[in-house]
């Protein structure tokens, strides 16, 4: 598909023309939020908005979880090949398949293109949801035992859900029928709400400034984005970087699911290939392409100046090599389910500590280790009588990285954006559970000159007889220091009285046992016995240390006793500790 282009726009239209673009997107984005029908959508706010080219190229994003905003492009070209001058106004489509672009079939995208007067394409506006189920094998859509994609859920290439402005009733009758969860096709419709709305938003703007100034500012907006990455790759010293991280294992029990990069910096570009990452099989990570290349690009915007506009022009700053076959590329039908996150998000570890060889003062691993989302369910909550299903979107607080300049700090690892865990009381409201605990673990942050943020103990009760899904990672190989930080502290779960190494299903919580989750801190940055002692010692009065930690990790000696109030730095002892060790 040509791309048609008029004269070229002046910067300040071209700019007021994406700042609009980004407005749109924030305004789909909470129309999701305000009109879905399950908590995973209108209180966590796991919902992403892009605004994409008739090509499919990524034109503007706003709020949402980094990695997956960058992950809306490739279903979106996807369709605009297959449905190429079958593209009508009022149409909106659906897609999740992740081997035509997407990451896992929970995460659907649905899009609408947008025309001209003339009937030419010139836009979609997309908006991403995780959804709470797939229609698989086991409830919840995350199946981490399955054996390929289809037994993960259905998968939906590319379906016309509206054409021509009329709800398909047949489409909406066979995903309804493929779905277990009362609410999802209320879900569904407030995405097509949402897209259509960005549709109408982006025919205004059409409208007001002319299709080739508009498809101008999108070649301006994205050669802005080329320019200015260049740039910043073009002060980086030429060489190659490369990095290993593991996963400790897959749900199956595979241990050590390697990811191995290799940044190679030649002038303003840059190769970023993963050769040498895992390729057994038999394992049951695996990351789709689609998911991998989110994660390399959600890595890098972190390195460089934030206020590069987000959208296509990063990607041609970089020659991505992911061979086939490898647990970042696998072969169709490998099932994705869990591999989404791990080893996806290892990716941006792999990518941190590469660069940290040569930018360390920018890098700072965006990623997680939630192993995949906590499902638990029953046959009736005991309030209402009606079945139930928590799919885990509560605040699990940890592995918060801490940055040059700044510890970790809050529940939340940037990497999860504008992602918002739901409060123990909103919780509680919605299913049979009771939260009873949730508080930072002392001495689990990473050790640093700035400490990554602690870990916490989560305990839930059960109300009703509840049955578990948990499937953990960060055990072994954990949340990863820079520039001499130290690595955060492990996870490990309990559920009832089975110890979670590495997935349960189905486990039964009789009323009354306890889900029991100890989150792993963040990584810390730079070397302990650099961090000022006062820091130290204000992080022993917070708990976030404790006296015997803050020697042991720090050098740094602390008199009296925080039970009495009586804590005090011995800065003479703190030097001498210090000197002994360098």
């Amino acid at each position: 598909m040509t791309v048609q282009v008029s004269s070229p726009v002046d910067v300040v239209t071209a700019t007021v023309i994406r700042s609009a673009m980004e407005t749109i997107c924030f305004e789909m984005a909470t129309y999701v939020s305000r009109t879905a029908t399950t908590p995973i959508l209108n209180q966590s706010n796991e919902r992403n908005a892009t605004i994409l080219d008739a090509t499919g190229r990524l034109a503007a994003l706003s709020v949402g979880i980094p990695q997956f905003m960058l992950s809306s492009t490739l279903p979106v070209r996807f369709a605009a090949d297959f449905f190429a001058g079958d593209l009508h106004p009022g149409d909106v489509l659906i897609a999740n398949d992740p081997y035509h672009g997407g990451g896992h079939l929970p995460d659907v995208n649905v899009f609408a293109p947008v025309f001209d007067a003339e009937g030419t394409l010139v836009l979609f506006a997309s908006i991403q949801c995780h959804h709470g189920d797939t229609g698989g094998a086991m409830a919840g859509g995350y199946n981490v035992f399955a054996k390929d994609i289809w037994s993960e859920g259905v998968r939906y290439p590319v379906l016309k859900l509206v054409d021509r402005g009329v709800e398909r009733k047949d489409v909406v009758l066979m995903m309804r029928a493929n779905n277990r969860l009362p609410g999802f096709i209320g879900d569904l419709r407030s995405q097509v709400g949402a897209a259509q709305l960005g549709a109408r938003r982006l025919t205004e703007i059409i409208e007001d400034y002319g299709a080739g100034t508009v498809r101008a500012a999108v070649e301006w907006s994205i050669g802005d984005a080329t320019r200015r990455f260049s740039a910043e790759i073009a002060a980086w010293p030429d060489g190659v970087y490369e990095a290993d991280v593991y996963v400790d294992s897959d749900p199956a029990g595979n241990t050590d699911i390697h990811v191995h990069v290799a940044i190679t910096v030649e002038g303003d570009r840059l190769i970023i290939d993963f050769e040498g990452s895992d390729t057994r099989p038999h394992i049951t990570a695996w990351s789709t392409f689609g998911n991998t290349r989110g994660n390399v690009i959600a890595q890098l915007a972190s390195l460089v100046d934030p206020s590069i506009p987000k959208n296509e022009g990063f990607f041609h700053c970089i020659d991505l090599r992911v061979p086939p076959g490898c647990c970042l590329n696998p072969p169709e039908g490998k099932p994705v389910s869990s591999g989404t996150h791990h080893p996806g998000v290892e990716v941006g570890d792999a990518i941190a500590l590469a660069m940290s060889q040569i930018i360390p003062d920018r890098c700072c691993p965006q990623s997680y280790k939630f192993g995949s989302p906590r499902q638990m369910w029953g046959d009736a909550d005991p309030r209402t009588g009606v079945a139930f299903f928590d799919h885990g979107g509560e605040v699990s607080a940890g592995w918060v990285s801490a940055a040059k300049g700044t510890d970790g700090w809050g529940a939340l690892s940037a990497s999860n954006g504008n992602l918002i865990k739901a409060s123990a009381e909103i919780n509680e409201q919605l299913f049979p559970h009771i939260l009873r605990g949730r508080n930072y673990l002392t001495d689990s942050g990473g050790p640093g000159r700035w400490r990554g943020g602690c870990g916490s103990h989560f305990v839930k009760e059960v109300r009703t007889p509840t049955r578990v899904n948990q499937y953990i990672v960060n055990q072994r190989h954990t949340h990863p220091g820079i520039a001499g930080g130290h690595d955060g502290t492990p996870d490990r779960c309990t559920v009832g009285t089975v110890e979670v190494s590495p997935a349960v299903s189905g486990v039964l919580l009789q009323t009354g046992e306890r889900l029991d989750y100890r989150f792993g801190g963040g990584g810390g940055w730079g070397d302990p016995l650099l961090r000022d002692p006062q820091a130290v010692l204000d992080d022993v009065w917070d708990e976030y240390v404790s006296v015997e930690g803050a020697r042991r990790d720090y050098g740094v000696v602390i008199t009296g006793s925080l039970a009495e109030m009586t804590l005090a730095l011995d800065l003479e002892a703190t030097e001498q500790e210090r000197k002994a060790r360098r």
